[in-house]
């Protein structure tokens, strides 16, 4: 069996339930698809692009949450390793939905700087979990 400590049972345990809440992402991508939702062709890519990285990015920070079970880090540098992944699971597909946002918009409004917010956090996470692997 596997042994992870009690933060990191709580880190995946919400990240879970989190990914329950993309399943309303794809409900509404299903209304966009079929007409049901007026939008720009800016609006579909960004909607799609905010939906597809927060499913890759819940599985990616899940198998970081467990590999960083397997890491001498501790403080900060742990909690980075363990959670930067899901951090940038929020920020990065919040870019791309709230900039994207408003009636006939056509260009990203300045809430866009949450992609890059997400990632740097996402660049810190992997890198402090593949050097805490390595350097083991």
């Amino acid at each position: 069996m596997l042994e992870i400590s009690d933060a990191a049972a709580s880190t995946a345990g919400i990240a879970l339930l989190a990914a329950v809440t993309i399943t309303s992402g794809g409900a509404f991508l299903a209304r966009l698809a079929s007409g049901g939702v007026p939008t720009t062709p800016f609006q579909q890519s960004f909607y799609r692009a905010g939906h597809g990285h927060a499913g890759v990015f819940i599985v990616l920070g899940l198998v970081c949450v467990v590999l960083s079970e397997a890491t001498t880090l501790t403080g900060f540098w742990l909690w980075l390793a363990r959670a930067g992944v899901l951090v940038a699971a929020i920020l990065m597909p919040a870019g791309f939905f709230f900039s994207a946002m408003g009636k006939g918009r056509e260009r990203p409004n300045r809430l866009v700087v949450l992609l890059w917010i997400g990632g740097a956090v996402l660049v810190g996470g992997l890198a402090t979990l593949g050097i805490g692997l390595l350097a083991r």
